[in-house]
């Protein structure tokens, strides 16, 4: 029997777009991470921590409400949350406690109610309205995603600005609140490593290309065929494999990019300690979904590969064991009641969520889980779903063939299992399939997120209207005007 948990301060910091692999405390050969490598080695790490929809807005939606994007409907980044279902902030606030945020949340807009008492250089969607040209998922437009990845390299950019005020104002907020007698939530949420991918210098400079490893599957004939894939690549202009010279300058940017990220938490973990708050606040790190990197000539998130799936996660203070790894799977709206757990709230019974407290699993042997994602947006014809479990990650595509990995035997998940199952294969694949349907009606689903995206489209004006517009690669920092680029009709130039 586990004993409660006493109260104590919660700092959760979010980053945008770290994959899982790319920390040292994860194993990477090269990736200099010493802050969280620290915040690791004084804490627990989760090996199989995931989003539940591998891109922006639908992730921190779920991450807000503890429920999945089927449930709340924000099936992509143009449909945010807008302060309903109700967000553990909300909770948090109503029971009275002090719970800010600080940095990039990527819902509607600051104008709603998002539970927060305060947001603290809040970043949005663009105009309240985000990128509805993203719900155009029949194949008739195409946007060219090689521009951002080929000017990868040294440099500065907003986002690394913004996130240097992100960290002052994290520490002039402890500075303030040190002295609090009642608990406490502060969301720090950092916006790198996502793109635009430019790293200090002296960051970028950390990682020497010929040092650099090809991520999987990166050439043209060993791309997956699948055809869900196809379509992706397609979409984003990416079907011939980039030069492996410019794939290596993104990896450098990139983990230039998780160096400086790096750099800014331990400033904020570093005034944590001078202001004697360590020994009463507990820390959780994480992000919203991965990267690919090119590996399955894929550029960005978007699928339910590891590169894009697989999440960082850290938690560190008191009663949270040190050194210690943990492989029970978990995901984004467990984060619902271990932030109420961490600083004493009563757990919400006003709905049911799926997700359980990460402290329990933290001090807890391995246990046998099933953890759940779904997409629903840019680059996808149709919905794809996945079941992950200690030993399988199982892919349901609508109107297409499914996936199945062994990640004990296949950590690069080079081998489908469903290509050619055998018998062990086919029973999986059945039993895989069973547990989603019980979770949900995989095409009833798929059919009304096109709808729902079809009503926003029509709301902005329609279709003509929402191209004309135009789409973006980024959310621009605080006073920043978006970059809007021209969508090209399929096969057109």
């Amino acid at each position: 029997m586990l004993l409660p948990m006493k109260p104590a301060n919660l700092l959760f910091i979010l980053s945008d777009q770290h994959q899982a692999a790319a920390m040292g405390c994860a194993g990477h050969p090269l990736v200099q991470t010493p802050h969280l490598d620290r915040l690791a080695a004084g804490g627990t790490r989760f090996l199989n921590a995931y989003t539940n929809s591998p891109i922006c807005v639908p992730a921190r939606a779920a991450l807000a409400t503890g429920t999945y994007v089927h449930q709340t409907g924000n099936w992509d980044n143009g449909l945010p949350y807008a302060g309903t279902p109700p967000s553990w902030a909300h909770v948090l606030k109503r029971a009275g406690y002090v719970v800010d945020s600080i940095g990039k949340l990527h819902f509607r807009s600051a104008s709603d109610d998002n539970g927060f008492t305060q947001e603290i250089e809040p970043l949005h969607v663009v105009e309240g309205i985000g990128d509805p040209a993203s719900g155009i998922r029949d194949g008739t437009v195409q946007r060219d995603w090689a521009p951002g990845i080929l000017e990868a390299g040294p440099g500065d950019s907003s986002y690394q600005q913004y996130d240097r005020r992100n960290r002052e104002n994290a520490i002039n907020w402890l500075r303030q609140h040190a002295a609090d007698d009642k608990p406490w939530v502060l969301f720090l949420s950092f916006v790198t490593p996502h793109p635009p991918f430019f790293a200090p210098p002296a960051d970028y400079q950390r990682y020497r290309q010929e040092d650099i490893a090809l991520p999987a599957q990166w050439q043209t004939a060993a791309m997956p065929q699948h055809p869900a894939y196809q379509f992706m690549r397609r979409f984003f202009r990416c079907e011939e494999a980039l030069d492996p010279a410019a794939i290596r300058r993104l990896q450098a940017a990139y983990y230039g990019i998780c160096s400086f990220l790096d750099e800014q938490i331990g400033a904020v973990l570093t005034a944590l300690d001078a202001l004697n708050l360590a020994d009463r606040t507990r820390v959780i790190y994480t992000s919203d979904h991965g990267e690919h990197l090119g590996a399955r000539g894929i550029y960005g998130k978007f699928t339910h590969y590891e590169e894009a799936a697989a999440l960082p996660c850290i938690l560190s203070g008191p009663d949270v064991p040190a050194g210690k790894v943990v492989d029970t799977p978990v995901s984004l709206v467990d984060f619902f009641p271990t932030i109420l757990e961490a600083v004493g709230c009563p757990p919400d019974a006003s709905a049911a969520r799926p997700g359980a407290s990460l402290w329990n699993f933290a001090r807890a042997d391995t246990q046998e889980r099933v953890v759940f994602s779904e997409y629903h947006a840019i680059g996808s014809q149709h919905a794809a779903y996945m079941l992950r479990d200690r030993r399988y990650k199982y892919i349901y595509h609508v109107a297409a063939p499914p996936q199945l990995f062994d990640l004990q035997a296949d950590p690069q998940e080079l081998h489908d299992l469903a290509q050619q199952p055998d018998a062990a294969a086919r029973a999986l694949l059945s039993d895989y399939e069973a547990q989603l349907r019980s979770l949900l009606d995989p095409e009833a689903v798929d059919r009304q997120a096109k709808a729902d995206q079809q009503r926003r489209i029509e709301a902005l004006g329609g279709r003509a209207a929402v191209l004309a517009r135009g789409a973006f690669t980024n959310s621009p920092a605080l006073g920043e005007a978006p970059k809007f680029q021209r969508m090209r009709a399929a096969g057109g130039r």
